[in-house]
């Protein structure tokens, strides 16, 4: 009777091993802040927002950088937006700046109509496959936070955990998320 209960015991902790292996291995991790020492630099660019101004990334050191690779054809980007008008408007007196790169196809043609639509807060420029290339872009959404020497702090492909993500942004504009790991 033993050598079956026994059994019955080993059978049930291999089943939970099972189960917790593929919960961990499947749940959806938050980004964190990559460790201050091991950020890289930000590659910078010059582009054009909808008025023809430019916008240049190395112009807004200093600041904490909110860079939101999107498309107006992306589902994920369009629950995101928002998200981030609330974060340039809540945080932007500490120091805050977002920055929208569309990566449509087509350019201004179906940017500027949505643009028109959707009310931003903050400047929006056109990216190209070059860019896409310097910061790994290869789906959207994806998402960076670069931190007030203008180094790449996170970066997240997919849709952000908002709070998580606002979080981040706060440790940030704080100069406290160097703490963490990626």
């Amino acid at each position: 009777m033993t050598s079956i209960r026994s059994r019955r015991i080993l059978l049930a902790v291999s089943v939970l091993t099972l189960v917790v292996t593929f919960l961990v291995w499947n749940a959806k991790l938050p980004a964190s802040t990559i460790e201050a020492s091991l950020r890289k630099a930000a590659p910078d660019f010059t582009l054009e927002d909808s008025t023809g101004a430019p916008i240049q990334l190395s112009a807004f050191k200093g600041k904490v950088v909110l860079l939101d690779f999107w498309a107006t054809w992306c589902h994920g980007c369009k629950i995101e937006i928002p998200w981030y008008v609330e974060f340039q408007e809540k945080y932007k007196q500490r120091g805050l700046s977002a920055i929208g790169v569309a990566m449509d196809e087509d350019g201004w043609k179906s940017v500027k109509p949505f643009l028109q639509e959707h009310k931003l807060n903050y400047p929006i420029v056109v990216g190209n496959q070059d860019l896409a290339m310097q910061y790994q872009v290869e789906s959207m959404p994806v998402t960076l936070l670069i931190d007030r020497e203008g180094k790449i702090a996170e970066s997240h492909s997919g849709m952000v955990d908002k709070d998580a993500f606002e979080a981040d942004v706060v440790k940030l504009l704080q100069g406290k998320a160097n703490k963490g790991s990626k």
